[in-house]
């Protein structure tokens, strides 16, 4: 592992939005203040340096943009066709690939990816985009045969639900606010987005570029601010059709509790600590970079990230010396290095927990193998953390129990497939998962048996909208990708016609 640290600054054009004095709110396709006045700052995590203001929305500032949804959604948004609605996506997507350095400069110095990651997303961005623009003119209904006396004609329509409130991570809003935007913009929906206060400015610069490309006013509105006030009123708020959510298993179990108020339908993305397993007929040269990637990827702060990686015992030492000679390929740096393979963690907290994690695995008589300590020196004050590896664990442990969402990778040994679907399944989470095997028996043993939404074979982290995913146990429930995705904005209407 290497590390370098020199003087990077965004693009012109980005720097030109992350100097605005105040990052307002976006409502009604107007950048607007909040209504307490109050802000709230973001630090550079590759500096500490603070980054920006944006604005601090409470309750009342929800409900304006609330308001300003509910009033596009009965407007004339809501005559737009299917063929239009599909050329706006179309449209956006073109936009998005002219502006799309722009957004990624401010990601990287606001939440903390290396740009080289940023950059290589685009694609499945662009992908996302032509997903939703092919269900834009794919919602339909059915003509249905009845048992109904006389001459009555049955069918079903579908329509779109209304109001989404999309509560969105901090860990890669650029692309995972589209999986709103786009059922959104296809479906004829309207949005409130409220991004997590850690990254927000992606998200505010992605909305005035959409309103700049052609979405309607009201259509797509972001609300900045703390969870706690913003995200919570935006939760319970009684004009809010339909929450899609990702973060913690905690704050999804408060969203589920405030969705009481008038039913809202919930898709909730939540945690993760899925098993990644290596069999001994494994194909080494693929599966030791794959395992690595699929937790030190993001600087691990991905919600299926593979954290514990299962690996078969006759082959325990020769995975540990090949992973731990990865390992010193690995770069960590500024996240406008476009050499960086990894950035930062996204703020003093995050490093605080993964720091505090790797103490808990040491004292649990896990042995560290490689990193487990801050990164200064030449990085400076950015919240770095060395990419770390635990070996001699067991599942009993909180570092292999707990999601610590940072660059920490566990080695739990197992003896035969069926111990380790077992310690697989012995957790609470089941969102992702995968295998390397050379034995399709083998594999497809692991994918029927491991309790999971997503099952990766000989790879790990593949996701394609025309497959999509979700979550079992406490990692959540409802479908991203897919018409599955698409059916959760809108609602069935039965029609009976008497002829």
């Amino acid at each position: 592992m290497t590390t370098t640290q020199h003087s990077f600054a965004p693009s012109e054009q980005a720097q030109s939005f992350l100097s605005r004095d105040v990052h307002q709110l976006f409502i009604d396709g107007q950048m607007v203040s909040a209504e307490s006045g109050k802000t709230l700052s973001t630090n550079n995590p590759s500096t500490g340096e603070v980054l920006a203001r944006f604005a601090a929305g409470g309750p009342s500032d929800v409900d304006r943009a609330v308001g300003a949804a509910r009033k596009a959604f009965n407007g004339p948004w809501s005559s737009w066709s299917p063929y239009e609605r599909q050329a706006l996506l179309n449209r956006v997507a073109q936009v998005l690939d002219q502006r799309f350095e722009e957004l990624v400069q401010i990601e990287a110095v606001d939440m903390g990816a290396p740009v080289s990651r940023l950059r290589n997303s685009k694609a499945s961005l662009m992908k996302m985009l032509a997903f939703f623009a092919s269900q834009a003119t794919s919602i339909s209904g059915e003509t249905l045969m009845n048992g109904i006396p006389g001459n009555v004609a049955t069918m079903t329509l579908k329509a779109p639900v209304g109001v989404i409130g999309g509560i969105i991570p901090w860990n890669g809003p650029l692309n995972g606010q589209f999986w709103i935007i786009g059922a959104v913009l296809a479906s004829g929906c309207t949005a409130v987005l409220k991004p997590a206060s850690e990254a927000s400015l992606s998200v505010l610069r992605t909305a005035e570029i959409l309103h700049e490309a052609g979405v309607p006013a009201g259509v797509i509105n972001v609300v900045t601010g703390s969870g706690s006030s913003a995200g919570n009123a935006l939760a319970a708020h009684p004009d809010v059709d339909r929450v899609a959510f990702t973060g913690s298993t905690e704050t999804g179990r408060r969203i589920i509790e405030a969705s009481t108020t008038n039913i809202k339908k919930l898709q909730l993305e939540l945690g993760g600590k899925s098993a990644d397993i290596i069999c001994a007929d494994a194909d080494l040269d693929k599966a030791v970079p794959g395992a690595a990637m699929g937790v030190f990827s993001n600087s691990g702060q991905i919600c299926f990230a593979g954290t514990r990686v299962l690996v078969q015992r006759p082959i325990v030492e020769q995975f540990t010396e090949r992973l731990l000679s990865f390992m010193d390929t690995l770069k960590v740096g500024h996240s406008l290095d476009d050499a960086a393979t990894l950035g930062p963690v996204v703020n003093q907290s995050q490093l605080d927990t993964v720091l505090n994690y790797i103490d808990i695995g040491r004292n649990e008589g896990a042995e560290l193998l490689y990193g487990g300590a801050r990164l200064g020196d030449d990085l400076g004050n950015g919240y770095f953390v060395q990419p770390s590896v635990f070996g001699g664990v067991n599942n009993n442990m909180r570092i292999a129990r707990e999601e610590i969402f940072g660059p920490v990778l566990s080695i739990l040994p197992f003896d035969d497939i069926d111990e380790a679907i077992a310690i697989a399944n012995d957790s609470e989470y089941g969102l992702g998962g995968a295998v390397w095997s050379q034995n399709l028996s083998t594999a497809l043993r692991a994918v029927h048996g491991v309790h999971t939404g997503t099952m990766w074979v000989n790879c790990y982290g593949y996701i394609d909208p025309l497959v999509g995913f979700s979550g079992t146990k406490l990692s959540g429930y409802g479908y991203k990708g897919t018409a599955a995705h698409m059916d959760t904005y809108l609602y069935t209407k039965s029609v009976y016609m008497q002829l």
